[in-house]
């Protein structure tokens, strides 16, 4: 709104004001019809249900959830849902998530969804779309599993792999920068080690708290923010849509947080190129399959040179692009100028390495196209 509100602007702020009074708020929160075709411990799999009367074409999309964010990330609201976007490219969706996460799986590991969730689900999807190559897609966390997983099993049938906002070096986090000195004084019996073994994980209201800490800024102006937009009725309905999303985060297993903050946070193993996972070492060199790379232009939990980091690691992948698009953590995935920047970067990298037409369903039965352009040895074979 202008200083001095032009008089249509006194008018939307009004019926915005009123709508939300009658109605509860202005975003359309119902999420977009789907149907679960797997699922296991701490494993759902669900395909949306097309949109309209032409049938879902080209080779599927995998979304990776990352932990203790809820799946609503790629669902945030209608008319600012990637799944709801990718519906209207009649592109075959997918999702997989994990559930609410207690104390009874505090045991619980990173492997387990390297070895288990995220390759049940590539599995899942691909039999489910006719046995056609899966394109897999990670926000945050779920990048980073879905990397690792790509890393360490090339027999998936996997087309191609996008990563966003997932911070690989994060030394270059600045959030991390002032906790670093206290990380390496931190041993195995450290306080952060003790808070997370006596209470089998990190537990929903630290999550949360968190989450909202990393964003103070926003916080505090938001009250301002909204005041100088309530006539913008997208603007409220976005704002709304974010609130709950940060009200519905999740735990983490004991077991997964301590790898993670020991191994990822603490020890930085991702900025050397590898991940050490049981027995083994996980090398993002061994990734055989097209990625994309994108970073939010203000994004403070994984700043562009933290994400960045991964290309030059990417080294038997047959094309590697880096894009950096507007928007925070969230935003960039499902902000508004996602739908102009994000959105269309996806589709077009999807397309590109599906050899089909997802606006045009094919005539081909599912799973016979000739025309195909496979991008790793999983996907030849098929």
């Amino acid at each position: 709104m202008d200083l001095l509100p032009k008089p249509g602007q006194v008018v939307s702020a009004a019926n915005n004001l009123a709508h939300r009074v009658v109605y509860g708020g202005l975003a359309d929160l119902r999420p977009m019809p789907r149907t679960l075709i797997d699922d296991g411990v701490l494993r759902e799999v669900y395909h949306y249900r097309p949109i309209g009367p032409a049938r879902s074409a080209g080779d599927p999309v995998l979304l990776v959830t990352p932990l203790a964010a809820p799946s609503m990330c790629y669902d945030l609201r209608r008319g600012c849902s990637l799944v709801e976007h990718l519906l209207q490219q009649h592109r075959p969706t997918y999702l997989v998530e994990y559930g609410e996460v207690s104390f009874a799986n505090r045991s619980i590991g990173v492997e387990h969804w390297v070895d288990e969730v995220v390759p049940a689900a590539v599995r899942a999807v691909h039999e489910h779309a006719g046995r056609r190559p899966v394109h897999l897609v990670g926000w945050s966390l779920g990048g980073i599993f879905a990397a690792l997983t790509a890393a360490d099993a090339a027999d998936l049938p996997i087309a191609s792999l996008t990563i966003l906002g997932s911070p690989v070096d994060v030394r270059q986090v600045p959030l991390v920068a002032p906790l670093r000195p206290l990380l390496n004084l931190s041993s195995g019996g450290g306080l952060v080690t003790q808070l997370y073994r006596a209470l089998g994980g990190i537990p929903k209201p630290l999550v949360t708290r968190a989450f909202q800490l990393t964003s103070v800024q926003k916080v505090v102006t938001k009250p301002l923010a909204v005041a100088t937009n309530l006539d913008d009725a997208d603007f409220l309905a976005q704002v709304e849509a974010v609130d709950r999303f940060t009200a519905s985060m999740t735990a983490y297993p004991g077991r997964t947080f301590g790898q993670l903050y020991h191994r990822f946070l603490k020890g930085n193993q991702l900025a050397t190129g590898s991940f050490v996972l049981d027995d083994r070492t996980i090398d993002l060199a061994a990734i055989d399959v097209p990625v994309l790379v994108l970073a939010g232009s203000n994004d403070t939990i994984a700043p562009a040179p933290a994400v960045r980091a991964i290309r030059d690691h990417l080294t038997g992948a047959p094309e590697v692009r880096f894009e950096l698009v507007p928007g925070g953590h969230l935003g960039m995935l499902t902000g508004r100028d996602a739908r102009r920047t994000t959105w269309p970067l996806l589709d077009d990298w999807i397309t590109q390495w599906s050899g089909d037409e997802p606006t045009e369903p094919s005539a081909d039965p599912i799973g016979t196209n000739p025309r195909r352009r496979y991008s790793s040895a999983a996907s030849r074979s098929l």
